[in-house]
């Protein structure tokens, strides 16, 4: 019986692969051989960072215009621990590793992107904090700047998606309205806090180019994920919008989070006379009811991009919408960095891609790709890990990757 239900799944899948070829030639794709893993990424500083189950590569252009690589293979968090990797917790743990990988490749990719003349004035600008923590602690200071960074941020989104909310209810709101009204009044201030957010920051002038690379990224794993030959013609094809995505992830995180306060009771904060009190107390349930969130968002973001159908398109809507802000149409020379990147991520499991045609001999020769896996274990262990779920932290893409941008914006 189960070898029929293997043979069964095996058909189905040969046939999905099938129409995945046939579309892309309709659409004047060339067809490659279909995807078999699953890749995340994150917009950096005129550059991307693409993730693989087994390798990631980091792709900036510098000044000169000269493409800077940087790869090696995954360490994600979720595989350290089998506990890491279960349901729901896979989710907050993928969430604060993707945070951790993704500030460190912001600063990375602004440090190359920037000119000698940017990098003296930024030199000049350094507070006495940050030329002590150089003086004292040399390479390790930016390691510490980055963690400062990171705090920031994480600090930021707590204020402005949950304190924020949660003191403007009790401030419209008399003490005496029901728990479910304060709750989705609540909720209703956090969205649109969190369309002002996007929408202001979307209005930078100096976040455009993120942007455009934001796109080019979801442009490219699309590509691939449709099983066409990863060239420029190709990627420019395809839609900028991507399940995956991080901003998808922030706004379900926001719209869930709605429903969950909704209907958990504010466990008798009401009877604290203080109203300060009250407040920290209400804070405190919202503080441990996060990583539930996160962890319940998570999993349907993962059940929206792997099942399509009128019902998952209608759920994944507003995460795509949201995409609108945070993403922008790509130049040719950002979708052939986004190309660079997938394609050596890819070398790590064995995939080739026609990458080197984006580089000059000079970027070609200075960097090599690792050694291949033989090809049928190469499928073999792909095929299941994406089953299984092992690339959990890739799926969250960069899901604070909107809030770290602007983080480094405002640190720079």
């Amino acid at each position: 019986m189960l070898r029929a239900r293997n043979k069964d799944d095996n058909e189905k899948r040969n046939k999905k692969r099938n129409r995945s070829a046939d579309d892309a030639s309709a659409e004047g794709g060339q067809v490659r051989a279909p995807s078999v893993c699953s890749c995340g990424g994150q917009a950096l500083m005129e550059g991307i960072l693409m993730i693989g189950p087994k390798g990631e590569c980091q792709v900036v252009r510098d000044p000169e215009g000269k493409l800077v690589i940087k790869e090696q293979p995954a360490d994600p968090l979720t595989k350290k621990n089998k506990f890491f990797g279960l349901p729901f917790v896979r989710g907050v743990v993928g969430v604060i590793d993707s945070l951790r990988r993704g500030m460190k490749a912001l600063f990375d990719s602004a440090e190359i992107a920037m000119t000698e003349e940017e990098k003296a004035e930024e030199e000049e600008k350094k507070s006495k904090f940050e030329r002590w923590l150089d003086e004292k602690l040399g390479d390790k200071g930016m390691g510490v700047f980055m963690g400062i960074s990171v705090v920031l941020a994480v600090g930021l989104s707590l204020l402005l998606f949950m304190v924020l909310p949660l003191w403007l209810s009790g401030l419209i709101l008399p003490d005496s309205t029901p728990d479910i009204v304060k709750n989705l009044v609540e909720g209703l201030i956090r969205l649109v806090i969190f369309f002002a957010y996007m929408a202001g920051i979307a209005a930078m002038k100096d976040i455009r180019r993120v942007y455009m690379y934001h796109g080019a990224e979801h442009k490219t794993i699309t590509c691939y994920e449709k099983g066409w030959e990863l060239t420029v013609e190709n990627v420019s094809k395809c839609t900028r919008f991507h399940p995956r995505c991080g901003t998808a992830f922030l706004f379900v995180v926001v719209a869930i989070s709605i429903l969950v306060t909704s209907i958990v009771p504010r466990f008798g904060a009401a009877m604290i006379a203080n109203k300060f009190l009250r407040f920290l107390a209400n804070f405190g349930v919202r503080l441990v009811l996060l990583p539930f969130i996160m962890g319940i968002s998570y999993e349907f973001n993962r059940f929206c991009s792997r099942h399509e159908n009128l019902f998952t398109r209608i759920l994944r809507a507003p995460g795509l919408f949201m995409q609108r802000f945070t993403t922008k149409e790509p130049d040719e020379s950002m979708m052939q960095v986004a190309i660079v990147a997938l394609g050596k991520a890819l070398s790590y499991e064995g995939i080739k891609v026609d990458y080197e045609q984006y580089l000059t001999p000079d970027e070609a020769g200075d960097n090599t790709e690792p050694e291949n896996v033989p090809e049928d274990e190469t499928a073999n262990n792909a095929e299941a890990e994406t089953a299984d779920g092992a690339a959990a932290d890739n799926d969250a893409g960069a899901a604070l990757d909107d809030v770290a941008d602007t983080a480094a914006e405002t640190a720079e």
